[in-house]
């Protein structure tokens, strides 16, 4: 498979080495930090996702066609990026957080270009199984009302936005599965939270890839459950598995090799994974 990667930082050069490890080609980056250069597998960067279509048909631009886009950047770019790669019916998964509030606009845009999209708070496999653990133990506590519930996250002292997006979604499972939690709080508190309120904490220090916990407290004991990633490798995988299944995994009516079209999530791969459907 031919891939464009939109942002070349430490998560684009971590998907590039596994790429090119699974048998994939890196066809162009796009990085306005490193315009007119070259990445580690001799692919050019490129200042704009434009430039992946400058000679014609999308992806004409780049080292030969472009099958996909692995888009790991920001809150303040990726909405556009996925709009100008929408355009260019460029099959995107994306990993940026931090924009997801504006995910009809996505849609609205994927949808009337005919593209697809996929995105995910996070794609690590242990994270999206977790997130299933995390409902299921929402669900049987919320049984028990003498167990309340609160979590927290740690990640690195680079990251953009907080609370991350994990965290958000760990949240919203949580409100989902139990009828006396119904909004999550993110800001420190200086007063007692609210019985309904899910507080749900942030800490950003040195190099810490990330870790997410849930704690199910009452009067005689607390369950903890906790999901801490050892790097990047395991999103990147994740963020491969899903492009795959985007790209090369037909849906419903289609035939063998057309892909996919609309708006998708990892939750759609992962039940995919576990349903049998190729990968």
């Amino acid at each position: 498979m031919n891939i464009a990667l939109i942002g070349y930082g430490k998560m684009g050069k971590i998907i590039e080495n596994l790429a090119l490890e699974q048998g994939d080609r890196i066809a162009a980056a796009v990085d306005p930090l490193f315009p007119g250069e070259r990445t580690l597998s001799g692919a050019p960067v490129y200042r704009r996702i434009a430039g992946l279509g400058e000679n014609g048909a999308a992806g004409n631009g780049a080292a030969g066609p472009v099958d996909a886009a692995l888009e790991f950047t920001g809150p303040g770019s990726a909405l556009d990026n996925i709009k100008a790669l929408a355009e260019l019916r460029i099959p995107t998964v994306t990993g940026s957080t931090g924009w997801q509030d504006r995910l009809e606009e996505a849609r609205a845009a994927v949808e009337a270009a005919g593209s697809s999209l996929l995105w995910a708070s996070n794609f690590s496999l242990g994270v999206n199984l977790f997130y299933r653990i995390a409902a299921f133990a929402a669900k049987l506590a919320d049984k028990f009302p003498e167990y309340d519930v609160a979590g927290y996250e740690i990640h690195h002292n680079k990251k953009a936005d907080s609370p991350s997006g994990t965290a958000k979604t760990l949240a919203e499972l949580v409100v989902n599965n139990m009828r006396g939690k119904r909004s999550p709080v993110y800001e420190t508190l200086n007063r007692p939270p609210r019985p309904e309120e899910l507080h749900y904490a942030s800490l950003r220090v040195g190099s810490a890839p990330g870790s997410h916990s849930l704690v199910f407290d009452s009067p005689a004991d607390s369950i903890e459950l906790t999901h801490t990633a050892r790097n990047r490798e395991g999103l990147a995988r994740g963020a491969l598995t899903a492009v795959r299944w985007l790209v090369r995994c037909p849906g419903p009516g289609a035939a063998a090799g057309e892909g996919r079209q609309g708006v998708f999530t990892f939750d759609d791969v992962l039940a995919g994974i576990i349903g049998g459907e190729c990968v």
